[in-house]
């Protein structure tokens, strides 16, 4: 009994003089374990016979003050992220609406352009039929736009090596061929007939892919080529104007884009120059390329002949055509090559078919070209084929 007296005296005295020294010590000793004591009777102040159970903390002075402290400053700390979070995705939002707005730019800037490339690159052909000049103009204009802009710091200057140049050498060369082919069609037949067979360029990147690179494509892929090959049929075969010359030149056109897209995606891995530059460099290259077979197949006797004819029938009006054709070819292809910095290539296609559309009926309007329901139809069934194959691509 003395014994017990005195270690319950001796644990209450301890108790004591440590909450007196330190009144937080108690609480905190409590909170942070559950300690069995032995059994004391009647003679402690606290009972210790079973752990100690705290359902609410805030009731312990200063700890409590401190709890709801750390509480607040989490709530106010999730609160600041939601807020943030949500701030966030509003910036994000109207990125991506900006970014919309710029596509949306880049297409119509891009079909607009192309249609009045194709009308005044038809009224010189009509007027001047040198197609072989008439791509090297334009190859030329195009050119002499992106030294100036170089030279003139309104465009930064790629970054090229001879690496590059080796890498661009085939691309440059599949483009003149694809360009002086459409451009030698368009000389023979009318602008619609040139777009509707070249609306069949999707059937030779899935023939060329396959018989040659040893690619495979998904059975939808293969199944849209149907309506692309019978409509094009179709289309040549009800042709009022029907010219061997110009048909060919058209599928030579589309044979040699073909060799392109894919000499571009070979050559272009790893280097980063962006679109505008990339085509400014590829006119350049095509230009030197172009301009001694130019001479060679036309010659500047039977230019200058054509072109004073020209001058004599049209008047001062054909210089501004020629400088028109040459100057809008540059642009649209230029903005075309900018589209694909913000575009997936499966964008990119279905923006150039609906780009075909709108090349065929301006061009049908404008120069009042004579089509049979037939011919129309071949014409839509193409065209709606190539917008299929865009589909399975995916």
């Amino acid at each position: 009994m003395i014994s017990s007296f005195k270690q319950s005296c001796t644990l209450n005295c301890g108790f004591n003089r440590l909450k007196n020294q330190n009144p937080l010590f108690l609480d905190h000793f409590l909170v942070s374990s559950s300690i069995s004591m032995p059994k004391i009777h009647k003679l402690s102040a606290v009972s210790v016979s079973k752990p100690l159970h705290i359902s609410s903390i805030e009731g312990f002075g200063a700890l409590g003050v401190q709890f709801r402290s750390t509480r607040s400053r989490g709530s106010l700390v999730k609160g600041a992220y939601d807020a943030d979070r949500s701030e966030g995705e509003g910036v994000v939002e109207k990125v991506e609406a900006a970014r919309k707005v710029k596509i949306g730019f880049y297409f119509a800037t891009w079909w607009f352009l192309n249609v009045i490339f194709n009308i005044y690159n038809k009224k010189v052909l009509n007027a001047f039929p040198f197609p072989w000049l008439t791509s090297t103009l334009s190859l030329a204009a195009g050119s002499l736009i992106m030294l100036i802009s170089w030279g003139a710091k309104v465009v930064e200057a790629p970054n090229t090596d001879l690496d590059f140049w080796k890498s661009l050498f085939p691309v440059a060369l599949a483009h003149t061929i694809g360009h002086v082919a459409a451009t030698v069609s368009m000389s023979k037949v009318a602008v619609s007939f040139t777009h509707i067979i070249k609306s069949g360029e999707p059937a030779f990147s899935v023939l060329v892919s396959r018989f040659i690179l040893g690619e495979t494509f998904p059975m939808p892929v293969y199944l849209s080529l149907v309506p692309i090959i019978g409509g094009c049929g179709l289309a040549a075969l009800t042709e009022l104007n029907f010219n061997m010359t110009g048909f060919m030149g058209a599928m030579i056109s589309n044979l040699a884009f073909v060799f392109r897209n894919i000499f571009s995606k070979r050559g272009m891995k790893g280097k980063s120059v962006s679109g505008m530059n990339y085509y400014g460099c590829l006119s350049l290259l095509s230009l030197l390329i172009l301009t001694p077979f130019a001479i060679a197949v036309e010659g500047p006797q039977l230019w200058a002949v054509g072109w004073h004819k020209a001058i004599t029938e049209i008047g001062p009006h054909f210089i501004w055509w020629v400088a028109a054709q040459s100057i809008f070819y540059h642009l649209y292809n230029q903005v075309s090559y900018m589209s694909l910095d913000e575009i997936s290539p499966l964008t990119f296609s279905i923006g150039n078919t609906m780009k075909r559309i709108s090349v065929i009926v301006s061009s049908i309007i404008i120069f009042r070209t004579p089509v049979q329901p037939v011919n129309a139809l071949g014409a839509a069934i193409a065209v709606l084929g190539t917008f299929l194959y865009s589909q399975a691509k995916q």
